[in-house]
């Protein structure tokens, strides 16, 4: 998710911010996969202790923000939620969203590192939270029908995205969903990187265009994809097609022409992907 807000921040703050990020994402590129697993504990809470302008800090009004971007989640999850439904979403933060799927569905289960909800904070008794290793999950092979994640996938350590995907593909059903929105690649970097050139140099560790996105989950686990454009799935691979014809021409346009032209039809790339 996008930390650079040039206009709300000095050039002096925004600096700060990108050294300080920059220097946490080195130690996080250098890291063997178990040592990312207590690293992705303690990192987001030294950012924010050495930057205490940070965005996610500062913001007015919390509630609102949440609403917002729980709105936004359910829109995409909607065409997959049902009574008999089990969902699990990884990274929940502090399981908003959570909270919100719970009516619609059988079971809700968060799967994240470190608990970070609110002590004390009352969750329907179909949700469940499991801590896990950054690796494995505490759950029967094909128990889950959909799983989602937003705006989590370019936090991921490049090594650790084929383990993620084929992960994912195994908590699901045959015929179960992915569902993920992750920023573009060709409209960013989307991080406080982006304030400062077009190098992926911070915590943003990788970001991805739909083409590239349906090969890799392809080779996990998965069949067919499908766009979304505003809040629904296209289902149709002649539109899916056309979309991946524009987004390769831009690719071949000037970078900051290409940037430019993309901020508006690529935002971000949200896939539903269908288990094999």
């Amino acid at each position: 998710m996008s930390t650079a807000s040039p206009s709300a921040r000095s050039l002096e703050s925004l600096r700060h911010h990108f050294e300080v990020e920059k220097s946490l994402a080195t130690r996080l590129r250098a890291s063997t996969r178990q040592e990312r697993a207590e690293l992705f504990k303690v990192l987001y809470d030294e950012l924010f202790r050495l930057v205490p302008d940070h965005p996610r800090l500062t913001r007015v009004d919390q509630a609102a923000y949440q609403a917002r971007v729980a709105s936004t989640q359910m829109r995409l999850l909607k065409p997959v939620l049902g009574p008999e439904q089990t969902v699990v979403e990884f990274a929940p933060g502090d399981c908003h969203l959570a909270r919100v799927i719970a009516p619609h569905v059988r079971q809700v289960i968060g799967v994240d590192i470190s608990d970070q909800r609110t002590p004390g904070e009352h969750f329907p008794d179909n949700f469940q939270l499991l801590v896990y290793d950054g690796s494995t999950v505490p759950m029967p092979p094909g128990s889950a029908d959909a799983v989602f994640s937003y705006q989590f996938l370019e936090h991921l350590h490049p090594d650790d995205i084929a383990p993620h995907f084929a992960l994912a593909a195994s908590l699901l059903k045959p015929g179960g969903v992915y569902i993920f929105d992750t920023p573009h690649r060709l409209s960013g970097p989307h991080d406080i990187a982006g304030a400062f050139g077009d190098d992926l140099v911070c915590l943003h560790m990788q970001e991805w265009t739909y083409r590239e996105l349906r090969k890799l989950v392809r080779q996990h686990g998965f069949g067919e994809t499908f766009m979304y454009r505003r809040g629904q799935p296209v289902k149709s691979r002649l539109l899916n097609a056309l979309n991946d014809v524009v987004e390769a021409a831009l690719g071949l346009l000037p970078r900051g022409l290409s940037k430019k032209l993309a901020r508006r039809p690529f935002p971000s790339v949200t896939l539903m992907a269908v288990k094999d």
